[in-house]
Order: C-alpha cells, then sequence, then structure tokens
C-alpha cells in the first residue's frame, strides 16, 4: 500500500476503534508533545543564534562589533519583508492575531506551510537580534501543529476548529513554562465562554508540552532572579502608581504601534518587503546606543537585542541604576515599535514585561531612595529586596496594560517568577493599569490590528453584546472596498459600469483624478441625468458628511439619522479627503441583528 493510501486509512482506522471523545484527547496528548518540542527547538535556536551574533560581535574591533550588530538585525529584517511578502504573508507580527483570525474566520484551519516559515523567519528575526519576543509565534506554530493534526484525524468541521485553542494553550504553556496562565489566556484573548469540553483537551496539551519544556530545559522559571518573600506592608502601596503609569505607558505604546504601523502601511512608495529591514536597522541604532551609554554603567546593556530576559533578571536583583533602568526602557520601547510596526515577525509579551520590569524598577529606586525614612515612617520599606518587587509588580501592570489579559496578568508573574507573595499588590496594580488602559484604547491591541488588516470581526462574538458594540470604531463593519464613482466620467458611463459589475447600491463615492474624496453621489441622481457629462458638475455645493475610522458605531448611526442619510465615507482623521471605506446603516443593523441572536 502507498504511503498516501496509509496516511489516508489512517483517521479511518481510529474512528473505528475510538469513540470520538477518545480520539480528541489521544489526538490532544500528541499535539501536546509535539508543540512542546517545536517551542523548546524554536526557543534554543533564537538563544543559540543570538549568543552567538553577540559574542561573535564582541570579539571584533569596535568597527566590526558595530557593523554587525547594524547589519545583523537588518538583514533580518530583510528576509523576513521577502519571505513574507513573496511566500508567507502571515508570518509577519506576533501570530496571535492571525491566530485568532483563523479560528473565528477558517474554521481554525492554518496551513503547515505557514508554521513552518512562522518558525525560520520568526528564529531568524529575533534571533538576529531584533527586540521582539518569541511567546506569540510559538503561539502560531504550535496552532497550526494543531490545526494540521485535527484536519488529518477529523471530518467534523467543529471538531478541526477545537484543536485551534489546543495548539494555543500548549504553545504558551510552554514558551513560558507557565500551564496555568496558558489556560487563562486562552479564555480571555480567544474563547468567549467556559467550555468543559475545551478545558479538558486543552489540559492534556498544556501539561505534555509543559513537561516537555522542563525537561528539556529545566524546572527553572523563565526568570531565575530571585528576590525572596515579602510581608504585607504599607510600601506596596506602591502598586497603585506602578499601575498608573502602567496604564499610561502601555497605552502609549499601542497607540504608537498602531499609529506608525498605520504609517507604513500607507507609503505605497516603499515595497512591503523592505521596511522589516528599515525596523531592523532602527533596531541596531537604538540597541547600540543603549549599549554605549550604559556599557561602563553595570550589566545586562545589551537586553534592548532580542528577547532581553537578562535585562529584567538584573533588574530583579537590583543591579541596575537608574540610568541604565530608564536607558533601557525607552531604548526596548522605540525599538519595540519599531519593529513590530514596520512589519517585523515576533511577538509582544517579552517586550510587554520588560518594560514594565524597567518602568517598576525605576519606580521601585525612587522608592528604595526613601527607605531612610523607615526607621520612624513605618510605610517606608527598609528591606533592600524593594526594587525586585516592584519590577514584579511592574511586569504585571503592564501585561495587564497592552495584553488585555487581566487574569493572565496575575498568574503569569507568579509562574514566570515563582514569588506569589507579592499577590495583593499584583491584582491591585493589574485592574488598574486594566482599567485606565481600557478607558482609554477601547479596543486591545490584537484586534486593532486585526481591524487595521481589514479583518472584519462581526464573527467574534467578544464583540457581540448590547452593550458593546456600539461602543466599537466604525472600521469593525465598514466596507473596506467601496465601489468608487469617477468625478471625471460621466453619468451614463457610471450607470453602464455600475450595472456590469452588479453594483448597484443607494449610494456610491465619487473620487478625483487623485483618488481624493470629492463627495458622494445616489443612484438615482446618476439615472436621473443620464447625459451630464461628468458626475462632479451634479455635486457642486454639496455638503458632504463623513466619519473617521475611530469614530464609533453609535455616534456614527446618530450622525447618519440626524441628517436623514442612509451611508457615509470613513475617511482618515488626518486627511478628510483620503477614503478609507463606507459604512450604511444596513452595515449597523447587521451588527444589531448579531449581536441580539447571542
Amino acid at each position: 500500500m502507498s504511503d498516501e493510501k496509509t496516511r489516508a486509512s489512517l483517521p479511518d482506522w481510529m474512528r473505528s476503534k475510538l469513540s470520538d471523545e477518545q480520539r480528541f484527547l489521544v489526538l490532544c496528548v500528541v499535539g501536546g508533545l509535539l508543540c512542546g518540542l517545536a517551542a523548546v527547538a524554536f526557543h534554543l535556536t533564537i538563544h543559540h543564534m543570538f549568543d552567538w551574533l553577540w559574542e561573535t560581535a564582541h570579539s571584533q574591533p569596535k568597527p566590526g562589533f558595530i557593523a554587525m550588530m547594524l547589519g545583523a538585525p537588518t538583514l533580518a529584517g530583510l528576509a523576513v519583508g521577502v519571505g513574507v511578502r513573496f511566500f508567507a504573508p502571515n508570518a509577519a507580527g506576533s501570530g496571535i492575531p492571525q491566530t485568532k483570525a483563523a479560528y473565528y474566520n477558517k474554521g481554525g484551519k492554518i496551513s503547515s506551510r505557514t508554521g513552518v516559515w512562522r518558525f525560520f523567519l520568526g528564529a531568524l528575526y529575533v534571533g538576529l537580534g531584533n527586540a521582539l519576543g518569541r511567546e506569540g509565534p510559538t503561539v502560531h506554530i504550535s496552532t497550526a501543529i494543531t490545526s494540521r493534526i485535527g484536519r488529518w484525524a477529523f471530518r467534523d468541521p467543529t471538531r478541526v476548529q477545537s484543536m485551534a485553542p489546543v495548539g494555543m494553550a500548549a504553545g504558551i504553556a510552554a514558551a513560558f513554562n507557565a500551564p496555568l496562565s496558558a489556560l487563562t489566556f486562552v479564555f480571555e484573548e480567544l474563547l468567549d465562554n467556559f467550555s468543559m469540553k475545551a478545558l479538558g483537551g486543552m489540559v492534556v496539551a498544556v501539561v505534555l508540552a509543559a513537561a516537555v519544556s522542563r525537561t528539556l530545559l529545566g524546572e527553572d522559571p523563565v526568570l531565575t532572579g530571585k528576590i525572596g518573600d515579602f510581608e504585607t506592608s504599607w510600601w506596596m502601596l506602591v502598586a497603585l502608581p506602578v499601575g498608573l503609569a502602567s496604564g499610561l505607558i502601555g497605552h502609549a505604546f499601542v497607540w504608537g504601534t498602531l499609529t506608525l504601523r498605520e504609517f507604513f502601511n500607507e507609503r505605497r512608495f516603499l515595497p512591503s518587503w523592505m521596511r522589516p529591514a528599515i525596523g531592523g536597522l532602527a533596531c541596531g541604532i537604538l540597541g547600540l546606543t543603549a549599549y554605549f551609554i550604559t556599557q561602563h554603567m553595570g550589566d545586562a546593556n545589551h537586553s534592548v537585542f532580542s528577547i532581553g530576559y537578562d535585562g529584567l533578571v538584573a533588574a530583579f536583583e537590583d543591579r541596575l541604576t537608574v540610568g541604565i533602568l530608564a536607558t533601557l526602557l525607552v531604548m526596548k520601547f522605540l525599538t519595540v515599535i519599531l519593529n513590530y510596526a514596520s512589519g517585523g515577525s515576533g511577538g509582544l509579551f517579552s517586550p510587554t514585561l520588560y518594560f514594565g520590569g524597567m518602568l517598576g524598577g525605576l519606580i521601585g529606586a525612587g522608592l528604595a531612595d526613601l527607605q531612610h525614612l523607615g526607621d520612624w515612617i513605618p510605610m517606608f520599606p527598609t528591606d533592600d529586596k524593594v526594587i525586585g518587587g516592584c519590577v514584579l509588580l511592574g511586569m504585571g501592570a503592564m501585561f495587564a496594560a497592552v495584553v488585555r489579559c487581566p487574569f493572565t496578568s496575575l498568574i503569569i508573574i507568579f509562574e514566570m517568577t515563582g514569588n506569589y507573595s507579592l499577590i495583593l499588590p499584583l491584582m491591585a496594580g493589574n485592574m488598574l493599569a486594566w482599567q485606565i488602559a481600557k478607558k482609554l484604547q477601547p479596543v486591545s491591541i490584537y484586534n486593532a490590528l486585526l481591524l487595521q488588516d481589514g479583518v472584519t470581526l462581526r464573527r467574534m462574538p467578544a464583540y457581540r453584546g448590547a452593550q458593546d458594540y456600539r461602543k466599537l470604531p466604525v472600521k469593525v463593519i465598514m466596507s473596506h472596498e467601496p465601489f468608487v464613482i469617477q468625478a471625471g466620467e460621466s453619468t451614463a458611463s457610471a450607470v453602464k459600469r455600475i450595472t456590469k459589475e452588479s453594483k448597484r447600491f443607494h449610494a456610491y463615492p465619487v473620487a478625483g483624478p487623485e483618488g481624493e474624496l470629492r463627495g458622494v453621489i445616489t443612484l438615482h441622481e446618476l439615472e436621473e441625468n443620464p447625459d451630464t457629462a461628468a458626475v462632479s458638475e451634479l455635486m457642486e455645493g454639496q455638503r458632504l458628511t463623513s466619519v473617521t475610522i475611530e469614530t464609533s458605531i453609535r455616534d456614527a448611526a446618530n450622525r447618519m439619522i440626524a441628517r436623514d442619510i442612509q451611508q457615509v465615507p470613513v475617511v482618515s482623521a488626518a486627511d478628510p479627503r483620503k477614503l478609507l471605506g463606507w459604512l450604511t446603516l444596513n452595515d449597523i443593523a447587521r451588527q444589531q441583528n448579531a449581536a441580539e441572536e447571542v
């Protein structure tokens, strides 16, 4: 029997011997093992590649060192740009938005090819120094593995889809050595309801993936810095300013990343395959700047490059001065925004924890300067471990502000550090940071990235609900590629083109020769004036009503009703003549119906 026939008969054999539930659990075991192995291989590849790069560069004379640390991230960016542009369009970014889109819009199907490309491009990009993380790509790789298993073993589309959260959980568990937070992350970020059936399969995969990771990489937490245990004390109120600062800075990071990413996407003259190389060059420049500023001030001065957990460990152990903490925070912050926005392949978990750790270290250093008051004002600490505690509080708060998974942000810090004694201030700081960030930017970063790419969220249950959908921006439901009438074409030509392409709508946006928005024309106006030489003649003196992509659905609906119109063009906030989409009352009604069906 041929190999192809053997492979095709295996699912039939399994169906005859095992029930559907038994088969699912067996495949979760297989998936957990494979995801654990893939996560370990990805981790070791990045680790050894960057160690080789740094040691080789450091052994060179100063010009050679600078050339290598500028060239390596740039070349890695160029390789990612070419790979994403011509071979694997879904291998850019962190992989978590792509995983969510696949789960909701493609039945959980992620191609094996995408997983393979994600592995090599992600390892190359981060391993050669770019300042993104490995956890998001690990999730994407792991989900591709379980998706392949599901498509091989099941005919039922719901079973195939159910393998996606299994891979997601296994990937997080193996990447962070954090099995509990892997489960909460999947429920907070991917699933909208708590399902015992989903939980059972995920637990099996998480246990196996984490066991593989611990067997091959060791039992130690991801961050090995030891700060000891704490007793509840008044100084822990520092969690409140840490949470406040994390919420504001986390929002600034999300806003900066989305804004710069949109800027890159709008620069059509710059080929998409070149953009990650620009981000890589920026990483080299900023990383070297941080290195030369801090090289005489302590260790961990290269942690702007690659993942940077060494810098967090040094901050935990109070080995970094205020100058180093501030420099590393600012340089890493800018580098990650440039790397991600330009289209690099890597995640945001590690950078987010890094920002929070350095911010917490800065606040802790300020608190430590007041320790001399501890003898007569009890609320000030006298324990020299306070800076390490503030680093931990900052990590949790920043994770809650950026990733927007508040329960995961609590558990993951405990699992990554093995320290539970700061759970109470951690809860306070995390909740404060989460609420601030949510108030300033209602849509979380992963969902905002999907929206920016024109991926509709109508089918995502997390965006349904009468109290929720109206607050979303109109880019959630607008048409991203409206049928446009040219201002210079005749009405007869426009009607003929509408009929030929079956685009009979109530109204259409009208654009000028440079693509600029000129106004709106109705089909009735076009058909009533068949002999008009140019459509623009019918729009003289027109008062144009438009909305921006960030206008809420509720505000857009109120505006349209107040002006008695059924549709509006969606434009750029920076340039009201730049047409980005088209919104109709029907779009709003469909979203409302979807919300009421849940």
